[in-house]
Formats: C-alpha cells, sequence, structure tokens
C-alpha cells in the first residue's frame, strides 16, 4: 500500500522532473524513480493498455533493452546501438561491462538508460565479485543491471547460497537506487529449479527475474515466462529474453506475462509495430 509519505515524494519527484526539463536541464533519476519503475514494469494492467490495438511503435520501444552483448562488439556497433536507441526511445540498451561507459557518453540527454550484465554469461563468480562488478559498472553509468545467478548452486539444491549470490548485486545495486534483473537461465532448468530460483531472486529482494543469457542452448519461451510470472505475482517484473525475432514474439512473451523484453530486434519489433518495413540490425543477443 502506498503512505501518503510516498505520494508527498512521488510529487516531489515529478515537480523536479518538470522544473529540470523548463530549465533545459538533464533529469537524472532517483530511487523514488526506481520504485515507481518497478511497479510501472511488474504491471501486468499497465501492460494491457499498453499494448493494446491503438499501442504505437514508441509503446513497444519503451518495454524493450535494445541489446547489444556479443564478444566481437565494437565501438561502432555500439554506438549505433545507442543512436537506434535514442530514436525509437527504448527502455534502455544493454551491453557488456566494458561498454558502458562509452555507451553512457553517446546516449547523455538522451533519456534513454544503461544496462550492463553481471556475472556474464555463467554466473560462475563469486558474491562478492559479482557486487565489485556491480557497484563498478554503477560507477562507470549503468542504471540497470543483470546479474545471472549461480546455476551450478541452484543445481545443487544450496538455494541459500544462490539467494545470497542474488542479494549481494540487488543490495549494491539498490544502495546506489538502480534496477536489479536476476537471469536464472531458464533452458538448463527444470521447472522446479526455475520456480526456485524466481523465489531466491524475490526473496533477495529483486526487481525483476529474467529467462536467459542468449549464450546457452535455449532463449525465452512463453511457458517459461508463464511460470515466472505466476511464481513472483505482480511484485517483480518478468523480463524475456533470447530468442525473440519479431513483434509476433514479444507479443507472445507479452501475453504469457512479460513486462520487458530483451532483444538485439527491438528496431525490427518497432518498425513491424508501426507496419514499417524491418530493416537489418546488427546485434545478435
Amino acid at each position: 500500500m502506498t503512505t501518503n509519505g510516498n505520494y508527498d515524494q512521488l510529487i516531489e519527484q515529478i515537480t523536479d522532473m518538470v522544473v529540470a526539463k523548463l530549465n533545459g536541464e538533464e533529469y537524472c533519476p532517483t530511487f523514488c524513480h526506481a520504485d515507481y519503475q518497478r511497479i510501472v514494469d511488474a504491471g501486468a494492467e499497465r501492460i494491457g493498455i499498453v499494448l493494446g490495438e491503438s499501442a504505437t511503435a514508441g509503446d513497444w520501444a519503451s518495454l524493450i533493452d535494445h541489446t547489444l552483448l556479443k564478444p566481437e562488439a565494437s565501438e561502432s556497433d555500439i554506438k549505433k546501438l545507442c543512436d537506434e536507441a535514442a530514436q525509437f526511445g527504448f527502455a534502455s540498451v544493454c551491453v557488456n561491462p566494458g561498454w558502458v561507459k562509452k555507451a553512457s557518453e553517446f546516449l547523455r540527454g538522451s533519456g534513454v538508460p544503461v544496462c550492463t550484465v553481471i556475472g556474464f554469461p555463467l554466473g560462475a563468480t563469486l558474491p562478492d565479485v559479482k557486487a565489485y562488478e556491480t557497484r563498478r559498472s554503477i560507477f562507470n553509468g549503468a542504471r540497470e543491471v543483470d546479474m545471472v545467478i549461480n546455476i551450478g548452486a541452484l543445481k545443487s539444491g544450496d538455494d541459500c547460497l544462490v539467494e545470497d549470490d542474488i542479494r549481494a548485486v540487488v543490495d549494491a545495486a539498490h544502495e546506489n537506487h538502480i534496477l536489479c534483473k536476476v537471469i536464472i537461465e531458464t533452458a538448463l532448468l527444470t521447472d522446479d529449479e526455475k520456480v526456485r530460483a524466481c523465489v531466491a531472486a524475490k526473496n533477495a529482494g529483486a526487481d525483476f527475474v529474467k529467462t536467459s543469457t542468449g549464450f546457452s542452448k535455449g532463449g525465452a519461451t512463453a511457458n517459461d515466462v508463464a511460470l515466472m510470472r505466476r511464481t513472483v505475482g505482480s511484485a517483480l517484473g518478468v523480463k524475456a529474453s533470447g530468442g525473440v525475432k519479431g513483434i509476433d514474439d514479444a507479443r507472445a512473451m507479452f501475453e504469457a506475462g512479460a513486462t520487458r523484453i530483451g532483444a538485439s530486434v527491438g528496431v525490427k519489433i518497432a518498425q513491424e509495430a508501426s507496419g514499417m518495413k524491418p530493416t537489418v540490425t546488427a546485434g545478435t543477443y
């Protein structure tokens, strides 16, 4: 339940944003914005409204993390990704930690935040290492982080370690007012393990659960998204990533309960939504 204090804080936040816009200044979101964003991203009702019959390309773009994580990505590839994100108004760009600083420079003033990946793609690094990687990425300009769980620990039945691993990144993110998404790598898990991973993420205070890295043997499926949504309820966002190839795939994911899409084909999805003929983009995810 939202308290009067929360409403006062939200009103103050909106006032700050309006004043900044009137003064021609760049508005820097604070944790109040992150709290609001979690509510927006987790809300299935909002998705139903945004993606109704009157949904525009901009509506779809606002729910997509425009992603480029291939290891051979060059600076010019990252620049193109950021230019596209600014043009279409994507929810974020998602890049490897080494590109966070450069992407932040490319996107300065655009209003599009930079997302990065932590412990990627295996999730096998230590919790304190993941926490440091998180803080270092935030220092370089990341405003959202997608961390990979310790899959081996989950497979071993050590749910406490999985939860502690997630919490290390969540705490590092939230102390800096940053959203944290938790990649459970559904292609490697049984349904029971998917549920346990989602419960661990929820218990650790994460903002989202996310299906896949895009670097394993499979990506998002509508069935997995639906299972994850049932497990976390409306408290967390659900991000579908890996294997989303166009607007039909994206719509299927949203209908199953996703509130964010991670894809390298964000431009194609937006163009299909607007009725334009899609152009080929450079990214793979």
